[in-house]
């Protein structure tokens, strides 16, 4: 009965199309008369619905359900290939990072350091003296470390320690685990290096230590010697600050400031205190208009906007942070641009901006500071305060002192140790200075010790294949003397040409350049203001955006991959869960 009905429906189908054919040519008969009526050649209707069954016959012949479904699949395809990508992507930086985290823990044999070879000694565990000691090829000497902390510090990210942001541990990098990977053994000793005997070449070493052995000072000879001790906190004669006033230098000034400001905070709040007290209890003061004062500052405001008035509501009307600078602005180094943005960010903040402001004395309530007042005339002031953190300046340690005496060339050196070119210390052969100790024209900042201490590697480097190349030399000279005939002589001879070629490019090394690469600062609220060398000129920008490039730069510039994870598990622990508002 199907089979029949089939002719039925395409008969019924057929008629259905000439009726709707007859309909439509009716319709648009008068319009064909009328177009005809005014000239036309010939009509366009069937033209266009020809063209138009022609292309929707293409389109139902070429767009089959096969293509579309290639299509599809093909659209499919890129997305499966790019997520294998991004997979494998991960499996191999986990992959790459996990073998970096093996060899970090797992480190090779190291051979005893050979005594026949030149002593290098290097004073100091700072950014000159890391940076050297990280490029220097340790088989070329015999080299010895000193220092009073058996770590290094990654400064620029301390004042983040102040407040609980980042813990002081993230930033230290054990020495002993650097060295424990350096081709031959280095000798390491936590020790202060008490005095220099330039005449002697000796270091006179003493063990600071709580826990003291049967021998605590001794001595320890040179060949070689590179200072890169630093430099102390500067108070510049003014009374009371060294007594009174907390530095921002080291891990434990940073543990102490921690504390004292949890200790202002509920002292502030015990009971039946006076308001004038609670007052000065919570005044935070900062002397410094410098990178260190300005971050220690935003930050500390940043505890208190985030933190503090959360979990310690009563200081919320007292808290109050005020930035105490001798200049006529903070940021000295930036551009113009940069100094009156951060001015109207911590006006923003309402953090106060004392400039022009010259600290003579301070007890242990109150600094007495000079200003100009409306006329002109100075003003002296009491400044009452709960937290004084003194960020300005730097001071010549006991053994640069005692050194520059010993030498007549230092005598006119008021700043720390005079150096050439080469960074060879004046009046000397044999030593050379990098970093806060070492005067070489340009400012004491970490970038341009660590350049310092690289280019020291270098040198002293090339100056190892140039002993070696030197000798290789004597003893051709008297292969050639003894050469039984000419092309034994000619021979060698060609030997000694290459090695005098190799010789004239390792003695081309020119004298030692500082590239500016830029300056930083965080000045809280989650903003940051950078001064950055760009191609022929600089970039000065600031803002949010600047403060995810400030935390990318430091967050690159650490010392391990260990320091970076610890960074960042910090950064995200104080997001999630708030700064520690606790007493250690």
């Amino acid at each position: 009965m199907a089979p029949a009905m089939r002719p039925l429906a395409s008969a019924n189908l057929l008629a259905q199309i000439s009726r709707a054919g007859r309909r439509t040519f009716a319709t648009s008969r008068p319009s064909i008369v009328a177009s005809r009526a005014r000239g036309a050649s010939r009509p366009t209707f069937y033209k266009t619905a020809l063209r138009q069954s022609i292309r929707r016959a293409s389109t139902e012949d070429v767009i089959k359900p096969e293509t579309v479904a290639k299509a599809k699949k093909g659209g499919f395809s890129i997305l499966r290939w790019t997520w294998r990508l991004t997979y494998l992507s991960a499996l191999g930086g986990i992959a790459y990072l996990g073998y970096g985290i093996y060899v970090m823990r797992h480190p090779n044999d190291q051979p005893d350091p050979d005594p026949s070879k030149k002593t290098l000694v290097i004073l100091g565990t700072g950014w000159g003296a890391v940076s050297l000691l990280k490029k220097l090829d340790t088989e070329n000497y015999n080299v010895i470390v000193v220092s009073p902390r058996n770590y290094f510090l990654f400064t620029p990210l301390l004042p983040s320690c102040t407040t609980g942001t980042i813990e002081h541990r993230s930033i230290m990098e054990p020495i002993r685990n650097f060295l424990r990977h350096k081709k031959t053994a280095v000798k390491f000793y936590e020790a202060e290096a008490t005095k220099i005997d330039y005449q002697k070449r000796v270091v006179y070493i003493n063990d600071d230590s709580e826990i003291k052995g049967d021998i605590s000072s001794t001595e320890v000879p040179f060949d070689m010697l590179v200072v890169g001790v630093g430099a102390e906190n500067a108070t510049f004669g003014i009374p009371g600050v060294r007594e009174h006033g907390l530095f921002l230098k080291e891990v434990g000034d940073a543990q102490r400031i921690r504390k004292r400001i949890m200790d202002c905070c509920e002292t502030a709040t015990f009971k039946d205190q006076d308001p004038e007290e609670i007052k000065r209890l919570l005044h935070m003061v900062v002397v410094g208009g410098g990178p260190t004062g300005v971050e220690f500052a935003g930050e500390l405001q940043d505890f208190f906007n985030e933190d503090l008035k959360k979990w310690i509501p009563d200081i919320t009307e007292n808290f109050h942070v005020t930035l105490v600078e001798a200049l006529p602005n903070v940021l000295p180094m930036f551009s113009k641009q940069l100094i009156e943005y951060t001015e109207k960010t911590f006006k923003e903040e309402t953090i106060t901006i004392r400039t022009k402001t010259m600290v003579k004395n301070v007890t242990d309530k109150y600094i007495e500071a000079e200003s100009a007042g409306p006329d002109g005339k100075k003003v002296l002031e009491r400044i009452p305060y709960g937290l004084l953190v003194w960020a300005t300046g730097n001071a010549l340690r006991p053994v640069v002192k005692d050194l520059m005496m010993q030498i007549p060339e230092q005598k006119d050196s008021r700043r720390g140790l005079a150096v050439n070119e080469y960074l060879v210390v004046k009046g000397t052969e044999n030593i050379w200075a990098v970093g806060d100790c070492a005067v070489a024209n340009y400012a004491p900042t970490a970038q341009v010790a660590a350049q310092e201490g690289a280019f020291l590697a270098r040198l002293f480097n090339q100056m190892a294949k140039t002993e070696q190349i030197e000798d290789q030399l004597k003893q051709l000279s008297v292969e050639q003397e003894r050469a039984p005939n000419k092309a034994a002589r000619d021979q060698v001879f060609t030997e000694i040409k290459e090695l005098q070629k190799r010789l004239r490019r390792v003695k081309q090394m020119g004298p030692f350049e500082y590239s500016h690469q830029g300056s930083l600062a965080y000045i809280g609220s989650e903003k940051a203001v950078a001064d950055i060398s760009w191609l022929t000129g600089n970039l000065a920008t600031g803002g949010t955006l600047t403060y995810f490039f400030w935390r990318s730069a430091y967050l690159s510039m650490c010392f391990s991959t260990r320091n970076r994870i610890l960074v960042v598990m910090d950064w995200v622990k104080a997001k999630v869960f708030g700064r520690d508002v606790s007493r250690e």
